[in-house]
């Protein structure tokens, strides 16, 4: 297998749905040659294109391409909940490493609604048939069903658990928003740049106790893309300073442990996170005391939490004090989404794993301006989806 760097990436502002008259392609065709230009390859050099959504009808990934241009090349819809964006560059990856081609284009976009996000990419609908059917069944049996937004419940309930077996506070769950509202106030790509303390962040609305709105992701528009390509491809167009390897990833969906506990904080994807996060060390030979910069799956503050227990950062339960401590943030152990994450940046489903590899790219070059992490070398890209798909990547400059 053969080495693969990301050499261009690009995104979008984030923005908040119907408030910038643009439509889907517009968002790709903004992104996309984004990161061509940022990777000085034109777009007759892609061979082929990964493309993510969720909301848009089939092949609608042909639809934003060829606003980039109409060389008649291969590309591949792709439908993986929230974590569409790192499945999009993990077939880039694979492509390149298994020498299929030389540069691919990964590209995520999406156009979503005003309101909440129901049971899924495809909304609340008929549970009985709905893909994540098993994931609520597990949080009805435990907790019931309370008329509050599916997602937000399963993961509202996730917390409560840990809050019950952990000690978990409401004061630590907020503080991952807090933190992560600070962060965004330096990311002019982030939807909200606004700063709120802990004590504002608990006396907002509340979506499903204990999370209140400024703990929960935001419904967004926008796109974002990355060039990926060979190491061939790299020394033959001088790319080595823009270069960032594609050190380790890894895939993993749902296993017996997700649903055998009957616990929420199994059914949202703890176990496969920590699954993902296990190969992709092993396949780096990197670990979590190796990196420097982290963006993850922040869809709601507990989620965060989840993740620092799934990559080894702390003990299982621990979660609540590092963040606490300061660890993930500027002068800590780690400065974890210091684009502002999901909860600030937003969430459109199909661009936000490209987002999180678009902000690792810019820390590791030294290229994040005002959130620079100072000497970051390595990071970590984690993103998740209920139904489900956990992908982990390590990033480090070439």
């Amino acid at each position: 297998m053969g080495k693969a760097y990301v050499v261009g990436v690009g995104m979008t502002k984030f923005e908040k749905p119907e408030t910038r008259d643009w439509q889907y392609w517009d968002m790709a065709r903004e992104a996309g040659t984004a990161a061509l230009a940022d990777a000085g390859v034109p777009y007759a050099r892609v061979e082929q294109a990964a493309v993510g959504y969720c909301f848009q009808a089939s092949t609608a990934g042909q639809r934003a391409v060829y606003e980039l241009g109409l060389s008649g090349i291969p590309v591949y819809n792709l439908n993986n909940n929230c974590a569409t964006g790192s499945t999009a560059l993990m077939t880039a990856r694979q492509f390149v490493e298994g020498g299929i081609a030389d540069c691919v284009l990964a590209l995520g976009f999406e156009k979503m609604s005003r309101g909440s996000l129901g049971g899924g990419a495809g909304g609340a609908g008929d549970f009985a048939t709905s893909p994540v059917a098993r994931h609520y069944g597990i949080m009805a049996a435990a907790h019931g069903f309370e008329m509050s937004p599916p997602t937000a419940q399963i993961f509202g309930n996730a917390a409560r658990e840990h809050m019950e077996r952990y000690g978990t506070t409401e004061v630590q769950l907020a503080a991952v928003g807090a933190k992560n509202h600070q962060h965004s106030a330096n990311n002019p790509n982030a939807q909200f740049q606004d700063v709120y303390t802990v004590d504002e962040i608990l006396a907002a609305k509340t979506v499903h106790r204990p999370l209140t709105k400024l703990q929960c992701s935001p419904t967004s528009d926008g796109a974002a893309a990355a060039v990926v390509v060979s190491e061939r491809f790299v020394d033959e167009h001088g790319l080595r300073d823009r270069a960032v390897e594609i050190a380790g990833q890894a895939m993993t969906t749902d296993t017996e442990e997700s649903f055998a506990s009957g616990s929420c904080i199994d059914a949202v994807g703890r176990p496969m996170s920590r699954a993902a996060a296990r190969l992709a060390y092993e396949r780096s030979g990197l670990g979590i005391e190796d990196v420097d910069v982290v963006e993850l799956h922040d869809c709601f503050s507990v989620n965060e939490l989840l993740t620092y227990e799934a990559l080894g950062m702390c003990e299982e339960g621990a979660s609540g004090k590092l963040v606490e401590s300061g660890a993930t943030t500027y002068g800590g152990r780690w400065v974890v989404n210091p684009s502002g994450g999901l909860i600030s940046k937003g969430h459109p489903l199909g661009a936000t794993g490209l987002a999180q590899a678009a902000e690792l790219v810019w820390q590791l070059r030294g290229e994040a301006g005002a959130r620079q992490v100072a000497g970051a070398r390595v990071g970590l890209a984690h993103n998740i989806g209920l139904g489900g798909a956990a992908v982990v990547t390590l990033l480090r400059k070439a």
